[in-house]
């Protein structure tokens, strides 16, 4: 049984929650995030603390309840401090650079890719060899570190490609002469 949608969410003082029906609003010092919840769960605000409820102890109910409270508190949590994703880049002759609101990488293809600028995330190229990927959406800041690594996943023989700082990858032992 989980116990996350049991647990009360600790609104900064710096953010202002605002619900009107099913939808959320949470607006911090970053920015603004709007999304619309399920009906049937009941969101209570009580001062600087939010909490989640269940109506019924139904299979999709008890579902949806670690689910919304999870939804809501990575809204306050990127609305106040933001969430990033690291990426390195790995091999002789891969490298990226940030052109104007692009950024383009070089991953052994026989030409660069060109990844465009998506409001609300921002990519910074600290190294040729390094990407941060930052934003107040949790889900759209997984997803384009995940479009950005899908570019050149790493490869287990000789550990070429894109990753994600903290991934470990697999090596396997190439093949064996006769």
């Amino acid at each position: 049984m989980s116990r996350i949608g049991f647990k009360p969410i600790e609104i900064p003082e710096a953010v202002e929650v605002k619900l009107d029906g099913n939808t959320i609003t949470v607006k911090g010092p970053k920015g603004q995030l709007t999304r619309e919840l399920v009906r049937d769960m009941k969101i209570i605000l009580e001062g600087n603390v939010l909490t989640v409820e269940r109506p019924t102890d139904s299979k999709e109910h008890r579902a949806l309840h670690g689910t919304t409270r999870s939804l809501i508190n990575n809204m306050v949590e990127g609305v106040s401090k933001g969430f990033e994703k690291k990426l390195e880049i790995i091999g002789v002759g891969y490298r990226a650079q940030k052109q104007g609101n692009k950024v383009v990488i070089n991953a052994g293809y026989s030409h660069p890719v060109e990844i465009d600028a998506i409001d609300g995330i921002e990519i910074e190229v600290p190294k040729n060899t390094e990407l941060t990927v930052k934003g107040i959406d949790k889900q759209l800041v997984g997803a384009v570190a995940s479009n950005i690594r899908a570019i050149r996943p790493p490869e287990p023989y000789k550990g070429k490609g894109i990753r994600y700082v903290d991934e470990y990858v697999r090596r396997k032992e190439g093949k064996t002469a006769k």
